[in-house]
């Protein structure tokens, strides 16, 4: 049998975020579809993306005590365990349950720890490996979450098109081959340990005590809740607010959003050592409340989902440029304070698609999103409030 490389396990880290995309990404595809089948309300719909995000959260601030006492490979294959699981949940459970929604809200927790195990210990596999080039990897890294989600999307709607929404049951369930499937590589593939100096890592007490750096934790807030709060809404927002059919919707909708987002990241991944990060996330920020406002206020429904696609296209950067700077005024903040990054993002990606789903449930689809507009500009103030302080750790 040949033997595995790291090229193989880098291939296991990349599906490893395609798998993520599908657990984040499948059920709100299914959102109207939950909502005619079952009878769910958009809040009680609202309720199962923030605690998905909020599940991945909590398991993050767990991992941090856990994971290096049963090794990368066990959490690993575990999260490609638990994605499969939750997606075979997803097919079954509301249909032999008494209450579907339950079925739905077990099936989104357990996708949940699986999607929050792959976001804690995938970065430091890749970035243990022997590569040459270690920014190239996690830049395209990151990108593959994006192209799951496009995958996902182009795949869901080849199924819809051909075997039919109502019998969309047996989808996750083709879904979860891919992490289980997954799951077996990891059990293969060599894996290696990131090592750190513990004594030149600045201890996550000292950075509490810097104001710039809760700002970066804002930061990370609001770009996991700008994000968010579109991406996940938009395939509802496209069919049942704009009345276009799925198919258009999705296509021109989320999967636009996720396409740009990955030809973004991409970029930004193989120039962010020319750029000026902070004047990048400024207009980013700028670009992705202007499309929110297109998306809202466009009376032509192509116009709409062209903001939509406009937003994954600024969007895109913010992540990976608030890491990036983060990591410029801090350099010897550590594997925790990427955790810690990491968790505020988490933040805000339960955070703003509850917001829209509560806004959406006690007035209109149009306002839900429109409040969701704040947190761009927040973003904007932040990052404003960096470059007066010229980056100076200290204030």
């Amino acid at each position: 049998m040949k033997e595995l490389s790291y090229r193989h396990t880098l291939t296991a880290c990349y599906l490893g975020y395609v798998s993520q995309a599908i657990v984040n990404n499948l059920g709100p595809l299914l959102f109207l579809t939950f909502q005619r089948q079952f009878d769910i309300s958009i809040g009680r719909l609202a309720l199962l993306t923030s605690l998905n995000f909020g599940t991945q959260l909590l398991l993050d601030l767990a991992a941090a005590r856990f994971v290096d006492r049963i090794g990368y490979r066990t959490a690993a294959v575990s999260a490609g365990v638990f994605c499969g699981v939750g997606l075979f949940a997803m097919g079954i459970l509301p249909f032999v349950l008494p209450v579907p929604y339950w079925g739905l809200l077990i099936a989104v927790i357990i996708n949940a720890l699986g999607g929050g195990l792959l976001e804690v210990i995938i970065s430091p596999i890749v970035e243990a490996l022997p590569t040459s080039n270690k920014s190239a990897a996690m830049s395209l890294l990151h990108s593959f979450y994006c192209w799951g989600f496009v995958a996902v999307v182009l795949l869901s709607s080849a199924y819809f098109g051909f075997v039919g929404i109502e019998h969309w049951r047996y989808l996750p369930m083709l879904w979860a081959l891919l992490p289980l499937g997954n799951a077996l590589l990891f059990t293969r593939v060599p894996i290696w340990r990131l090592v750190e100096d513990s004594a030149a890592v600045v201890p996550l007490r000292a950075l509490f005590t810097k104001k710039i750096f809760l700002i970066f934790l804002l930061l990370m807030v609001c770009a996991g809740a700008t994000e968010q709060a579109l991406c996940q809404w938009a395939s509802f927002f496209a069919e049942a607010g704009l009345k276009v059919s799925k198919t258009m919707g999705d296509l021109l909708g989320p999967c636009a959003f996720a396409a740009l987002m990955g030809l973004s990241r991409v970029y930004f991944g193989s120039r962010k050592e020319e750029m000026e990060i902070k004047r990048i996330l400024l207009i980013a920020a700028a670009f992705c409340a202007i499309s929110y406002l297109i998306t809202v206020f466009s009376p032509f429904p192509l116009l709409s989902l062209g903001g939509c696609a406009l937003c994954g296209l600024s969007v895109g950067v913010l992540w990976p440029g608030i890491f990036s700077m983060t990591s410029r005024v801090f350099p010897q903040g550590g594997t925790a304070m990427f955790a810690i990054l990491a968790l505020a993002g988490d933040a805000g990606c339960a955070l703003g698609p509850g917001v829209v789903g509560l806004v959406m449930g006690e007035t209109t689809l149009n306002s839900g999103l429109l409040v969701a507009t704040l947190f761009p500009l927040l973003l904007a103030v932040g990052v404003s409030r960096i470059r007066q302080n010229s980056g100076d750790p200290n204030r």
